[in-house]
């Protein structure tokens, strides 16, 4: 598979290059872009106001033209929180899109939104407070209606980032349980 990986709100941070390295590992091509352009952040709130700075459009444009070249190839979208968030706007707006796989985050669905068939996978904690239940049965629901093939996987006790070694979030068991799910589904595609 050829995928799209996204940072999250810290940044283009080692966790992030060591989830590309897994996955290239298990045989796919994976590029990494660098939507803070080379910042990171040693929290969210940082990370979050650097974003703001940034501003959503200009955020979504990096992400677009890093993605452009290789959209013919069909991507499998993917990202961290923000990064999450980042790959499912693309991924619902590209025709040749083979997948996404959402770790730790969702984002708004646009009421116009339509694929075929999608396969969409997510990982989220349980609870999460930036992914309430409320929120995802919402999310789940409109997906549905999008389209997408969506399975949800919740991870009780675990941190909002869960996957990232260097964060307080995280949790072994539930970031290599994550990965093997995430590993399956993608060799799926």
């Amino acid at each position: 598979m050829n995928i799209m990986l996204f940072h999250s709100t810290y940044g283009l941070r080692p966790a992030v290059r060591s989830a590309a390295d897994r996955l290239r590992a298990a045989g796919h091509e994976v590029w990494t872009p660098d939507l803070f352009e080379g910042r990171t952040f040693e929290t969210v709130e940082e990370g979050m106001a650097y974003k703001d700075e940034i501003g959503k459009e200009e955020l979504l444009k990096r992400a677009v033209l890093a993605s452009a070249p290789y959209s013919e190839r069909g991507l499998v979208y993917a990202g961290f929180s923000l990064g999450a968030a980042t790959a499912q706007t693309l991924a619902l707006g590209d025709h040749n899109a083979r997948g996404l796989l959402l770790l730790h985050g969702t984002s708004d669905i646009a009421a116009s939104a339509s694929v075929d068939d999608l396969p969409v996978q997510l990982h989220v904690a349980e609870p999460d407070p930036f992914e309430t239940d409320d929120w995802l049965s919402s999310w789940y629901l409109q997906m549905r209606k999008a389209g997408a093939d969506v399975e949800i996987y919740r991870y009780a006790g675990a941190g909002h980032l869960y996957t990232d070694p260097e964060l307080p979030d995280y949790d072994e068991e539930a970031a290599e349980a994550t990965w093997r799910v995430a590993l399956g589904f993608l060799d799926s595609l």
